[in-house]
């Protein structure tokens, strides 16, 4: 499974991505990387370490020091909830295009691309607009050969 994962541009690094709602993706799975607003491009691609789903606290244990947010960011973005997800990044499987890819040269070379809310799963995607770049196909499988190695 390929994943688009929507990304909001933050100072630093982080190693791991947060999410309310587990998305169908393993370990091993690809996932490409876009920035939103106001950056508005695609920027590399990962293969994921593993997924953990946990009650807050739990959560926060694992991640504190690695999701680039504060505890109160955390638990402002969880508000509400009771679980929640932690997608982590296989930091060796990493891969920055050399020059992003733009939302409107995503647009005229990836018909009818739409910038993921939070993420979009790309085997629908690609099945329904087969014109993904090249530069992305390069891309994905360069990440993918690193994790079947």
């Amino acid at each position: 499974m390929k994943l688009c994962i929507h990304v909001r541009p933050r100072d630093g690094s982080k190693a791991v991505e947060l999410r309310r709602v587990r998305p169908k993706v393993d370990k091993g799975d690809v996932a490409l990387v876009y920035v939103s607003s106001p950056v508005k491009a695609m920027h590399g691609a990962f293969s994921i370490e593993k997924v953990i789903v946990a009650p807050l606290n739990e959560l926060w244990g694992y991640v504190k020091g690695i999701a680039g947010i504060t505890r109160k960011e955390f638990d402002a973005y969880y508000e509400g909830a009771t679980v929640g997800v932690g997608i982590f990044i296989n930091l060796s499987s990493l891969r920055e295009l050399n020059t992003p890819m733009e939302l409107n040269h995503l647009r005229r070379n990836w018909p009818r691309f739409q910038p993921p809310q939070s993420y979009r799963y790309l085997s629908s995607v690609v099945e329904q607009y087969t014109r993904v770049p090249s530069q992305l196909q390069r891309l994905i499988k360069s990440v993918a050969s690193m994790e079947q190695s």
